[in-house]
């Protein structure tokens, strides 16, 4: 008994040391990861002392943990490059100590650049790039070597047959680097650095650039020119090289150890070949450099850099990068962009802003989601009470003053910024200062915008909320108050076509009739088109739909909860009355008819009908189109309505496209398996041919459907293409024969929701680029029209 206690204690006084030894490397694993990430961050030491103290440790495991703390290394130098000199100098340090660790270091560093190119990663391959040619500053790699590499990345300009967006890649990547090493490179190999800013000066002046009014925010170039991203940054190195190279904001903690680094030998860059083209390969996009503010915008404190200066280039690009690092956290997200190194020489507050709405009204799109923004802009109003709020509301002003020539797209995305910053600051807001906008046209930029976001502030709050924190004089401007119109109400006139049915059907809906019952009723609602019908009034029946849909949605007004049960009660009687186009068509007529003072309203229930297949995604495009809808046609809610339905459209062929490609996967997987298992027994062939079968006959069914949601696809761009098409050349024959001026407030609204479409869906848009060009934009066509397709095709050259 003695021997078994003595036993069991022991046994329960190694256990602990067992279950050490094998979390202890993971323990130390996270240690390292945890001091490599935090490093540079507060610390009551200097970042010296800390880079110093940190390489010391890292020497120190090498021997055990090598692997590991390559892999960190890489993964900081790709994904957080605004600390980008911190951990230069720390490699440059651990290379002076450790040459072969080094050597290995830069060797992972291009197999990571090489994988990232393969997987189309290029903003990490940017990042990558520069951080090699930083070492080159911290005597890891000889500078010869980095130039080299250089020169490889330029004579991508001379390739034939690539795209113009390749091209445009390397060319960034070189000059992006610059105000990092340009200095260095400059005063060891002057001669090849100028004749390697030839060949790019050369390239940049051949390059078309019948992109940029698609991707401007705005069409003015005063106050300040909206510059082409390649042009922008080609006259901030002309400037740095006119300066000698000097540049005042990088931090440079290799400074410091210059004794010691100065004393470690360097590695050679191994030959790098850009990897040739491949039609998979997808590059970034081109993309124009917003400004806001100059020097004059922040008149106290300290000076902001001019547009030309790479101190510009430098902050904004730190603050892109904070951003992108952690977007995902908005409260971390907005500490670190407050306590931005060097914040104390720079206006931070009004680069923090112009670079959050730069990335907001990007075009095509944004980095991330639309209400991140909102929700860092509020979370930085929190942390700086002070000061940052009077920031936001000048440049909510200069933004207001600048509406006339602002983006369509990117007003969309004011709208709805602003009214959701409002909703978190209780409606607050100095509406008198834009009582400019009450003496205007209602469907000029400024009162547009006003009346849409206090639309959008409805949505977010209700309606008396609104009417009480808007002055008076703006009730033209408040929104309607969001009741529904039902036609066959107490106040109907009694010769009204349908009334005495809509109070049958009213009353069957109300003792629960059945889908049946109701299609019974509706027979005997006379049909307005009987005349002209042929067989007997079974066709389109546009007062059937009227009677029975007013009567449906008046009953289930109360809420959208109670329309969306409705509408699912009595599907199969929608379902029967839309067998049509002309029904499906007259179907969303009715609904805009009973709901006009509501969009919001509007918006759900098309999007019902449509997830229900109600109605098509066709149908929904027609009616926007349509004559009924002219009076809203420059409204927000109706692009809204047109974009989801055609993200709708678009998802619904990718998950079926999911669906083939994993059936065939199965199916590959399935005649690997049957090679494999040949020499069983014949009953296991049989069950394995049996499920080939079916899964072949899958894959058939599958593919069809594919093809059929894909004809379905292009026929919803061709709809769309074609209406717009229709009244933008009605609109420019009218101004031609009247003599009229074509650049009305309707034109640029209607010409830039075009230029929309084509941003917004540009990806599914380019699979039909032959067909477009084939049936709608061709050379007969209007250039003002044409210009917009051409403008398109010029991204992706």
């Amino acid at each position: 008994m003695s021997r078994r206690r003595h036993s069991d204690e022991s046994d329960a006084g190694s256990q602990p040391h067992k279950r050490r030894r094998t979390s202890e490397p993971i323990e130390i694993e996270d240690r390292l990861e945890s001091l490599i990430c935090r490093v540079g961050e507060k610390s009551t030491s200097s970042l010296e002392s800390n880079l110093e103290g940190l390489a010391g440790v890292l020497e120190a495991d090498l021997p055990n943990y090598k692997s590991k703390i390559l892999r960190i290394l890489c993964a900081v130098a790709r994904l957080l490059p605004e600390k980008l000199t911190v951990y230069t100098t720390l490699v440059g340090l651990l290379n002076a100590r450790n040459y072969n660790f080094g050597g290995e270091f830069v060797e992972a560093m291009i197999r990571q650049l090489k994988e990232t190119l393969k997987s189309n990663l290029y903003s990490e391959a940017v990042y990558l790039v520069r951080f090699l040619s930083d070492l080159v500053n911290c005597h890891v790699i000889a500078a010869p070597s980095m130039v080299a590499m250089f020169e490889n990345f330029v004579s991508v300009t001379q390739e034939e047959d690539i795209p113009q967006v390749r091209s445009d890649w390397y060319v960034y990547v070189v000059l992006s680097s610059l105000p990092w090493i340009g200095k260095e490179l400059y005063e060891k190999k002057d001669v090849e650095m100028d004749r390697l800013l030839n060949q790019i000066e050369g390239y940049l002046k051949r390059r078309q650039k019948t992109h940029v009014p698609m991707l401007q925010v705005w069409t003015a170039e005063k106050p300040h020119p909206q510059e082409e991203y390649l042009d922008c940054l080609w006259a901030q190195v002309q400037k740095l090289k006119k300066d000698r190279w000097q540049e005042r904001h990088i931090l440079r903690p290799y400074i410091a150890f210059d004794s010691v680094l100065c004393e470690a030998l360097q590695h050679n860059l191994p030959p790098f070949t850009p990897p040739a083209h491949s039609d998979d390969a997808v590059y970034p996009m081109p993309h124009v450099v917003f400004r806001m503010f100059d020097y004059t915008d922040a008149p106290e404190g300290p000076v902001m850099p001019g547009s030309h200066s790479v101190e510009r280039f430098v902050i904004e690009e730190n603050l892109h990068c904070i951003i992108k690092s952690h977007w995902r956290e908005r409260k971390t997200c907005a500490a670190q962009l407050l306590s931005y190194p060097g914040k104390n020489k720079i206006p931070l507050n009004y680069h923090i802003v112009e670079v959050i709405f730069g990335e907001l009204f990007q075009l095509p799109s944004p980095p991330h989601i639309d209400v991140m923004y909102t929700a860092l802009l509020i979370e930085l109003c929190k942390l700086q009470p002070g000061s940052l709020p009077q920031v936001l509301a000048q440049a909510t002003e200069m933004m207001y003053m600048r509406l006339d020539t602002m983006n369509t797209t990117c007003i969309d995305r004011l709208i709805n910024w602003f009214s959701h910053h409002l909703s978190n600051f209780q409606f607050r807001w100095s509406w008198d200062d834009w009582a400019d906008c009450l003496t205007q046209d209602i469907e000029k930029p400024k009162p547009k915008f006003v009346k849409e976001v206090l639309d959008k502030c409805m949505r977010l709050s209700y309606h008396q909320r609104i009417v009480d924190i808007v002055p008076p004089s703006f009730s033209a401007l408040i929104p309607a108050d969001p009741v529904c119109s039902y036609k066959y109400g107490e106040e109907a006139d009694s010769s009204l076509p349908g009334l005495a049915m809509a109070t049958t059907v009213g009353n069957a809906i109300k003792n629960r009739a059945s889908n049946e019952e109701i299609l019974i009723v509706l027979k005997d609602v006379p049909n307005p088109n009987q005349d002209d019908d042929d067989d007997g009034g079974d066709g389109f029946n546009p007062l059937k739909i009227e009677v029975f849909l007013q009567t449906l949605l008046h009953l289930a007004a109360k809420s959208s909860s109670h329309s969306f049960s409705a509408l699912a009660k009595f599907h199969e009687v929608l379902k029967t009355l839309t067998d049509s186009d002309e029904g499906k068509l007259h179907i969303l007529r009715v609904l805009y008819e009973f709901w006009r003072n509501h969009p919001q309203m509007i918006s759900v229930l098309v999007d019902k009908l449509v997830r229900t297949q109600i109605v098509d995604c066709a149908a929904v495009a027609n009616w926007i189109f349509s004559p009924e809808m002219a009076h809203d046609f420059t409204r927000f809610y109706v692009w809204e309505i047109l974009h989801s339905t055609i993200r709708k459209m678009n998802k619904h062929v990718q998950k079926i496209q999911k669906e083939l490609d994993e059936a065939k996967v199965k199916l590959e997987k399935q005649h690997n398996k049957k090679q494999r298992d040949s020499g069983d027994e014949e009953d296991m062939e049989k069950n394995s041919e049996d499920e080939e079968g079916q899964l072949e006959e899958q894959i058939e069914r599958l593919q069809e459907k594919v093809e059929s949601a894909q004809s379905e696809q292009k026929n919803l761009f061709l709809v769309i293409f074609q209406r717009f098409i229709m009244l933008l050349t009605e609109h420019l024959v009218r101004c031609e024969t009247s003599g009229v001026d074509i650049n009305t407030t309707w034109y640029k609204n209607c010409i830039e929701r075009l230029q929309q479409i084509f941003l917004m869906h540009h990806v599914i848009i380019q699979q039909y680029m032959g067909t477009l060009e084939n049936l709608l934009f061709t050379a007969e066509l209007d250039h003002h029209i044409l210009a917009v397709y051409q403008q398109f095709c010029a991204l992706q050259l």
